[in-house]
């Protein structure tokens, strides 16, 4: 039984995901404020206001462990990295995938925007994890731009290539996730091709029910996008569908998190 919540400092949790069942997050990016290499409009985080240059190491592994380590007994289904930034930020992403690993029997997910997908090292470090969940709202480089206005350098070819290289080169189960808001919402069949290009194990629809900047598309438009993705899987043959999930069907788990309030709300969880 738990008896109080604890401020812990780089996990928190479990939070209710309606793609993951109970999640325990991992903060491999925390700091006092985001640190992303997009600046979505959408983000429950607010503003990006630190742009990385470089990969590098923001809480050591052995802190990360030692936390997971003094976990008092709790129901969980996935261990994720997440939380405030873009977990592939940081350079012991891999190290950290296989330390988890070392220590719970978990099943280690992780929720990227897909902007450095295009580094080897990149894609060599998710592959250790058992589902990697990369973002890919945008269609065009002009939706890349509008949505999820990237740091310079990051272009939408090299995304979407990155994406389909580590599809390729591991087996990790890949879901894609799409965040659906007024900028892309009447472009769902823009997508068909990327799905040919990459074939991801499953296509997650989501739109922003948590506190944002920009308002959710209701419950009638996304099962309008859902029916247009139905009917691309309805082209492919039986052993190449791809798994639909969207966040208004999605059933939810009661979950009683171990980590206080003011720990879920550094990372938007309330």
């Amino acid at each position: 039984m738990i008896k109080k919540k604890k401020d812990f400092r780089y996990i928190y949790g479990p939070v209710a995901s309606w793609r993951l069942g109970a999640s325990l997050g991992i903060d491999l990016i925390s700091q006092k404020e985001k640190v992303c290499n997009f600046d979505c409009v959408y983000c429950q985080l607010g503003k990006t206001l630190i742009f990385p240059q470089q990969r590098k190491t923001y809480v050591p592994t052995e802190t990360i462990i030692a936390e997971l380590k003094s976990l008092p007994e709790v129901q969980i289904d996935y261990i994720t990295f997440s939380g405030r930034g873009e977990p592939t930020l940081a350079e012991n992403l891999g190290q950290a995938i296989k330390a988890v690993k070392e220590v719970r029997s978990e099943p280690v997910a992780v929720l990227t925007n897909s902007s450095l997908m295009s580094y080897p090292e990149v894609r060599e470090d998710l592959s250790g994890a058992d589902l990697v969940v990369a973002k890919l709202d945008a269609y065009s480089s002009a939706s890349l731009s509008k949505i999820n206005h990237p740091q310079p350098g990051i272009e939408f070819d090299l995304v979407v290539e990155g994406i389909k290289q580590f599809r390729v080169n591991s087996n990790t189960r890949l879901a894609l996730q799409i965040m659906f808001i007024e900028e892309n919402k009447n472009h769902p069949e823009e997508f068909w091709s990327l799905l040919d290009y990459i074939r991801p194990d499953e296509v997650q629809i989501n739109t922003p029910l948590r506190h944002s900047p920009v308002s959710p598309l209701s419950p009638e438009e996304i099962s309008q996008i859902e029916k247009c993705f139905s009917t691309y899987n309805e082209h492919l043959p039986e052993e190449g569908k791809i798994n639909l999930v969207s966040v208004y069907n999605a059933k939810m788990k009661e979950v009683t998190p171990i980590s206080s309030k003011n720990t879920l709300k550094r990372r938007g969880k309330v």
